[in-house]
């Protein structure tokens, strides 16, 4: 049964202006464009959806194409939309109004609007704000089909990864890259002797500050004659087939925050230093293996009730009962409380962060006093830590971003063909009858 067609079955008709006479003109209110399995997409839908694409091109500086051109396009786009939708809403995927309303501000908010400048802004472009936002749930379901649809065809393989890196553009992309400091001691092209003799003493005299640990943005503001210097002599973030020539076969061997030898060229004595480092293979980070005994409220356990336990089990702790022990008795993190309270080694960033400052601030093996979290009351201990490197981890999961990128886009375009070819797709206006082949 088609949705909307009571509904059809009074706006398509022809009405008699002017009442039932006979010699009345005969006006057309709307019409059927094309059947879509269960659905139908109407003039007004096309019109409006041309009008709208139109008026972006136009506020974008694009020529639009001809109109047969456009009209044809947009028809094709409400299709393919249509049957998105329509397995959407068998596939039982819906889009709450809490989650529209937080998707349309965060809209807002990106373009730098509050949500009344946002309303504001759709007027003005001839648009209410009701259509535009039925328009972005539909774009979010159908975003949510294509996911659900999509995600499973890809697969990204180990081999395809180690190409990918192995690759000229692999390589570029995940390459170490080096946030450059230079200082340089200026000298003028035609120097003499003498002058070369002094610039380079104070180069000497700079380097010898910075081996003995001064800070390197605060000699450069001081000291240094090169642009950059009141920037700290910071010259920014460089790929290491970008490195300056004067750095390109000395910067790579430096330690981060190590400072060259000095340097000589035409315009002086240089000193470089790499300030920070990322990408590459190596990405040394601080880990932490710590444990935890969670006491959650609950609704025969009031957050005062769940406070009191964890301070009692901290005063058992402290007198010496085993932490492993107490955890898998009383811990209200089924998961680790498995296995006495441990959570494995642990990096910044991935607890919540109550949790991680009392971690970070946390001395080895001391057992905290109890904290409270969004999840409830903690006590928690660190057994050990360690400098761990993931560079690897981290340059392989950023190719299988790439690739899974690709081959999604790939498999959209396929998967679109697919659904297209297994609809009922009947074309009522003879101008778009291609479409129904394709």
């Amino acid at each position: 049964m088609l949705k909307k067609l009571l509904c059809m079955l009074g706006m398509c008709v022809l009405l008699l202006a002017g009442g039932v006479s006979h010699a009345a003109k005969e006006v057309l209110l709307d019409r059927i464009v094309a059947i879509v399995d269960d659905d139908i997409v109407m003039q007004s839908e096309l019109d409006r959806r041309v009008k709208a694409i139109a008026n972006r091109l136009q506020r974008q500086g694009t020529p639009a194409p001809a109109r047969s051109v456009l009209e044809m396009r947009v028809l094709n786009q409400l299709i393919l939309e249509s049957i998105q939708l329509q397995r959407a809403e068998r596939a039982g995927i819906r889009i709450s109004d809490d989650q529209l309303n937080q998707t349309i501000n965060n809209i807002a908010r990106s373009n730098n609007m509050t949500l009344e400048e946002f309303e504001a802004q759709l007027a003005m472009e001839g648009e209410t704000y009701a259509s535009a936002r039925e328009q972005i749930r539909r774009e979010m379901i159908v975003t949510r089909i294509q996911q659900s649809s999509v995600d499973r065809r890809v697969r990204v393989t180990e081999q395809e990864i180690e190409t990918f890196l192995a690759s000229k553009e692999g390589r570029s992309q995940s390459g170490v890259e080096y946030l450059i400091g230079h200082i340089l001691i200026a000298v003028q092209e035609s120097a003499t002797e003498s002058e070369l003799e002094s610039a380079r003493q104070r180069a000497g005299q700079i380097l010898e500050k910075l081996q003995n640990g001064a800070d390197f943005r605060q000699i450069a503001v001081a000291e240094s004659d090169g642009r950059q210097a009141l920037e700290g002599g910071v010259i920014g973030w460089r790929k290491e087939n970008e490195l300056p020539s004067i750095a390109a076969g000395v910067l790579p061997s430096l330690k981060v925050g190590e400072p060259s030898g000095i340097l000589q060229s035409g315009s002086g004595f240089h000193i470089i230093s790499p300030l920070d480092k990322r990408g590459g293979e190596e990405r040394i980070i601080d880990q932490y293996r710590v444990r935890h005994i969670l006491i959650s409220p609950s609704e025969i356990r009031t957050d005062e009730e769940a406070r009191a336990i964890s301070e009692k089990l901290y005063e058992r702790l402290v007198d010496g009962e085993d932490f492993a022990t107490l955890a898998r008795s009383n811990s209200d993190d089924p998961v680790s409380a498995i296995d006495g309270g441990d959570l494995n080694w642990v990096s910044e960033g991935q607890m919540v962060p109550e949790f991680e400052q009392v971690m970070l601030e946390s001395t080895l093996g001391t057992i905290s006093q109890p904290f409270k979290s969004s999840f409830g009351w903690h006590i928690l201990q660190v057994t050990e830590t360690r400098k761990q490197d993931v560079g690897a981890l981290l340059q392989a999961n950023q190719a299988r971003q790439v690739i899974h990128r690709r081959k999604y886009e790939e498999e959209l375009v396929s998967w679109l063909q697919e659904i297209k070819g297994e609809a009922f797709i009947s074309v009522k206006d003879e101008r778009f009858e291609a479409l129904e082949n394709e």
